[in-house]
């Protein structure tokens, strides 16, 4: 019987796939263990490895492009686990017992739908991996590092593709909180998302990531928060993108506010169909959770 599900999506990072898919070799050969991975239309060799080397696995091979969120949707669909592990080809579980400290903590708190892993954010090892944080409910959770009960994204509509990148985590955890559902920090699941924070903002496809990243949030605005309050999120958004980037030199993201505002527009009707909004009272409920933790760094 299946028991645990482990997904990733790819594309063209064959070398990092090949270091993820080495550190989860023990956990592979255990019975009430699938992996499943969506290739989505590499160059770089990566299908024929999976070919040769993982084919005992589920491997899903994109004739062209078709995105992250479009795969995870099609990954988390097609798992047979009680238990949805969520890795991105670039990260790495550091901490022992993963499996069993999941499935425990479920047992445990019925009323959580998702982990949210503790996840250290860079290319090298942290100097310590023990840490005083302690597991509580949080607002969402991180893409590269998270566990779904199956039943809980069951129960919710799958994540947007149309974001295409970007505010999928946010999405679902707005839905889950509608559903009475938990989302949970659990410390104890340490991750190594292998990427320098950093060098990103030097890379060619920087602009294209920040687009996506704004017009995500406006689109989460849209779809859940009360029409009252989406004019002064929308424009505290603009804002701080002026008073933080804009004015300090970086005029790439006039022009990414200028593209997000066009992607808005033309995704109203995508909007419209999933509109979810919160009340007033629900939204302020929401607010008193803690916020989610994205980066975890060894306390000193």
């Amino acid at each position: 019987m299946i028991k645990f599900s482990i997904v990733i999506t790819t594309k063209n990072r064959i070398n990092d796939l090949k270091f993820t898919l080495n550190s989860l070799n023990s956990l592979l050969e255990r019975e009430d263990v699938e992996l499943l991975i969506v290739d989505d239309f590499s160059s770089d060799g990566t299908q024929d490895f999976l070919k040769e080397s993982y084919k005992k696995h589920t491997l899903i091979f994109n004739d062209k492009s078709l995105g992250l969120i479009y795969n995870r949707n099609v990954l988390n669909s097609l798992s047979k686990g009680n238990y949805v592990i969520s890795l991105d080809d670039d990260a790495n579980f550091l901490s022992d017992n993963v499996l069993e400290n999941i499935e425990d903590y479920f047992l445990k708190n019925l009323e959580c739908g998702v982990i949210a892993c503790r996840i250290f954010w860079s290319k090298n090892l942290p100097f310590k991996t023990a840490s005083k944080n302690t597991p509580e409910r949080v607002k969402g959770f991180v893409g590269c590092g998270h566990v779904w009960r199956k039943e809980s994204w069951e129960s919710i509509p799958e994540y947007p593709a149309w974001f295409q990148f970007y505010g999928e985590e946010d999405f679902a955890s707005y839905q889950l909180f509608k559903k009475d559902i938990e989302i949970h920090y659990v410390p104890k699941i340490l991750v190594h998302h292998r990427v320098d924070n950093k060098a990103r903002k030097k890379t060619k496809d920087y602009n294209l990531r920040l687009r996506r990243s704004i017009r995500s949030g406006w689109y989460l605005y849209f779809l859940f928060y009360p029409k009252s309050k989406i004019p002064k999120k929308i424009l505290y958004s603009i804002y701080m993108q002026l008073k933080s980037k804009v004015f300090k030199g970086d005029f790439r993201v006039l022009i990414a506010l200028l593209q997000a505002k066009v992607d808005l527009f033309l995704n109203l009707p995508n909007i419209y169909k999933l509109k979810n909004r919160f009340t007033k009272k629900e939204l302020k409920e929401y607010q008193k959770l803690s916020p989610t933790k994205i980066y975890w760094s060894p306390e000193k």
